[in-house]
């Protein structure tokens, strides 16, 4: 972490973790304790919030819905700075994990504001173990591949190899793939994936209302769905979601 003087404004980009309040670092709840200002969204640990004697300032982006666009999330934090003031930007999971974290601190330093990052818990690792399944496992697989699975296969956008995906033999954990993931399931088994292999969807990590959904990855799209699964949800495709480790869960 890089520092600065109390009476010189400045940002710290804080992850939450996944959620639930329990699961933020020391840090990252010693640089909440200590801001003037927290710009938080919905997937941060939002009870930890309560009793802050900081101005809160909610910047959220809701799927199909009103939305506080990376620009505006960025000017806030530097404005705020220019104040004088310690601005601490709270998010769910780590922010350079498939978050804005690292525009952020760019759009600061451009800005010559002084700024930190706290890291957090990535929703990529403590979802699926929050559900008991981990995403290696000796004798099932060597490793794993986090993706984001916000844009489709054979759209435009997409920069992954999704055909070589299917043939890396690592478990594969997709973050904000809820609404493509019929799609993604799909074109992991027309390039080779077995249709069997196991699959897992983990709702609301961490929170009382945590859901697991299992399926064979040929059907756990419609499993989701038929789950009435919504963001933000991880999913994880590969042998170590068939574990059974008796950790309750809802199927």
């Amino acid at each position: 972490m890089s520092a600065a003087s109390r009476d010189e404004g400045r940002v710290t980009l804080v992850g939450g973790g996944p959620g639930n309040a329990g699961l933020i670092t020391v840090a990252g709840l010693d640089a909440l304790q200590r801001a003037d200002v927290v710009v938080f969204d919905r997937l941060a640990p939002l009870s930890l919030l309560q009793d802050l004697p900081a101005r809160l300032i909610d910047v959220g982006k809701i799927p199909h819905g009103p939305q506080t666009t990376q620009e505006a999330i960025n000017d806030i934090l530097v404005t705020e700075a220019r104040k004088g003031q310690h601005v601490v930007r709270l998010k769910g999971g780590d922010s350079f994990v498939f978050g804005r974290g690292s525009e952020e601190w760019q759009a600061c330093t451009d800005a010559g504001i002084a700024v930190a990052v706290v890291p957090g818990v990535s929703s990529a690792i403590a979802a699926p173990e929050l559900a008991g399944i981990p995403v290696t496992h000796r004798g099932l697989t060597q490793g794993f591949t986090v993706v984001s699975g916000h844009v489709p296969p054979g759209d435009p956008r997409c920069r992954l190899d999704w055909s070589a995906l299917a043939r890396t033999g690592t478990t594969l954990v997709v973050l904000m793939g809820v609404k493509n993931l019929a799609t993604i399931a799909d074109t992991l088994v027309r390039h080779g994936l077995a249709a069997d292999t196991p699959a897992a969807v983990v709702a609301d990590a961490g929170l009382p209302s945590q859901k697991v959904v299992k399926a064979p990855v040929a059907d756990i799209a419609d499993a989701a769905a038929g789950a009435r699964i919504s963001p933000p949800a991880v999913t994880v495709i590969g042998d170590v979601a068939g574990l059974d480790l008796g950790v309750v869960g809802t199927d």
